[in-house]
């Protein structure tokens, strides 16, 4: 198959990287239970090790080739066929990379946070690493499937044992909102095996060929759970409470890895197996996107509670990466993958910046936190650099994201990318209201001298997000280079709808060609699909 580029007689990377944290796992109940300290470095030694061992799949990744990489594949039921397969190409590769980058910080994050039943939380946190990344290499649907549900287990967990005075209300809504979408999901597996060929292989099926009207049955079948997870507008609700309730680590693995599973859900089946759904279906997720892109950012507006706002804002930056996908142009695929990185790295640094302060003030109220510039000064410069990130400023990761997703969006509709700019001016609002009162207001208690400031392992930490935050915002290229083979071949899949992708990217929406003569944009929406270039996504200058 084109797609595979089996290394034969190479080192199982992706196995390796996927089950060394379950091994660790293992290892955790080696130990007596009240060596919880060499507990936490055994788990912060096993996530780490992830870390190195996937940092060779950056180097070692063919940038020129667009199908799977590092490809493993091994019989595992008979009958019906059912295979361990796994790969990753450079859509998968960056979502890797960020899960195996993070899951060290959440770790370091709980060192003191923690304090019972210490061996089941480490267990329940690489448990979830093993889960989270089978999700992303995953190239049998029952294989992807067992990983996705896997993962929903650890995280009920995580909120209901370990969480706040409300977690099991917050656990529960958690567990049935994804536990719904899941059984859709499970039916629409079922049917494509059914008129797939009676596989599960996920490369094949994504070549099969499918009747228009079971495509439109099977994109809102997928539809329901990756909605869900990403969360889309109205299947919002179960976030909040659960970022509120869940520990640090949680909401760190929540906001950065889990609702990435919902987008990566979208690109990896929705998208290429169903072109024909996918293009008719393009205004009404446009749509849905630009709601939450609005209506996030009012509800973070509203928010006295930083986890709620942050929350909230995840809602408004999730619908840019929905945004992106659903344009269906290179630019705005490769910036709601791009976004996808940038939102794990700057949400979660956000969310352990909350978690940093709580276990002194013990409190998430901005009334309660405020003035913290003059007693923390090394938390306030870095909650000030994570903000900005978050809002979009030149120069950090953000605004690369969001301007291709905009510059995406401004092909498919003028109207659209302007009315999701609303967005980012809101964002500017609440982000900027809130580093105003968490670091420059006026403390309701004036004695703040017993507020300590960012210790060695909290410095340890944020620090390796800041760099990262100035990394991708300074040098996208590095990110974007990974993934332009891929999505050209994403977009090339859904160019083979019978339903005209002139009319998924907008009724006399914008097609673009370059005058030669004067090297500006023409609008014509009469050229040719065969003929019209796809846009490339171009860095811009931070």
């Amino acid at each position: 198959m084109d797609d595979l580029v089996i290394q034969t007689g190479a080192f199982p990377w992706l196995t390796a990287i996927v089950f060394l944290p379950l091994l660790g796992t293992l290892l955790l109940f080696t130990l007596k239970a009240s060596r919880e300290g060499a507990m936490k470095w055994l788990a912060f030694l096993v996530t780490g090790a992830t870390f190195v061992l996937s940092l060779p799949l950056w180097f070692l990744f063919d940038r020129s080739i667009p199908g799977m990489q590092f490809v493993e594949r091994a019989d595992w039921i008979t009958s019906p066929p059912i295979h361990y397969s796994v790969g990753v190409d450079g859509i998968s590769l960056p979502l890797v990379l960020m899960t195996t980058f993070l899951m060290p910080l959440c770790v370091m994050c709980s060192w003191t946070a923690i304090q019972t039943r210490v061996r089941e939380y480490l267990a329940v946190l690489l448990i979830m690493e093993t889960a989270m990344l089978g999700v992303f290499v995953a190239l049998d649907f029952v294989l992807f499937y067992v990983f996705w549900e896997a993962m929903l287990i650890p995280m009920y967990l995580l909120i209901g044992v370990w969480g706040g005075p409300n977690r099991l209300y917050a656990a529960i809504k958690f567990f049935l909102y994804t536990l719904a979408g899941s059984v859709l999901l499970l039916v629409a597996i079922i049917v494509l095996y059914f008129q797939g060929g009676h596989t599960f292989d996920i490369l094949a099926l994504t070549h099969g060929e499918y009747a228009p009207a079971l495509q439109y049955w099977l994109f809102w079948g997928l539809f329901a759970a990756f909605a869900v997870k990403v969360p889309m507008f109205p299947f919002h609700t179960w976030l909040p409470d659960a970022h509120v309730e869940a520990p640090t680590a949680g909401s760190v693995i929540l906001a950065s890895v889990l609702l990435k599973m919902g987008t990566y859900g979208f690109l990896r089946f929705s998208v290429p197996m169903l072109p024909d759904a996918t293009a008719l279906f393009t205004p009404v997720m446009v749509a849905l996107s630009v709601v939450a892109i609005i209506y996030g950012a009012y509800m973070a507006l509203a928010q006295a509670d930083l986890k709620k706002l942050i929350a909230y804002s995840s809602v408004s930056h999730m619908g840019f990466v929905t945004l992106g996908i659903f344009v269906l142009n290179a630019q705005g695929i490769e910036g709601a993958v791009l976004q996808m990185v940038n939102h794990g790295i700057t949400t979660g640094a956000l969310f352990l910046c909350v978690g940093a302060i709580y276990q002194r003030t013990h409190s998430r109220q901005l009334s309660d936190n405020a003035g913290l510039a003059g007693p923390m000064p090394r938390y306030a410069t870095l909650l000030l650099i994570f903000t900005l990130s978050s809002l979009g400023l030149p120069g950090t990761n953000s605004f690369v994201g969001e301007f291709l997703v905009l510059a995406g969006t401004f092909f498919w509709s003028k109207g659209v990318a302007a009315a999701a700019s609303l967005g980012i001016i809101l964002a500017a609002a609440y982000l900027l209201y809130m580093a105003q009162r968490v670091v420059f207001g006026v403390p309701a208690d004036a004695h703040r001298s017993h507020l300590h400031d960012l210790n060695w392992c909290e410095m340890a930490t944020l620090a390796p997000l800041v760099v990262l935050v100035f990394w991708i915002g300074l040098f996208p290229n590095s990110l974007l280079t990974l993934m332009h083979a891929s999505v050209n071949q994403l977009i090339e899949q859904v160019d083979r709808s019978d339903f005209s992708v002139a009319q998924a990217r907008g009724t006399g929406h914008e097609a673009q060609d370059k005058t030669p003569a004067s090297g500006e944009l023409r609008i014509s929406s009469l050229a040719p699909r065969a003929s019209r270039p796809v846009p490339r996504a171009v860095e811009p200058t931070p």
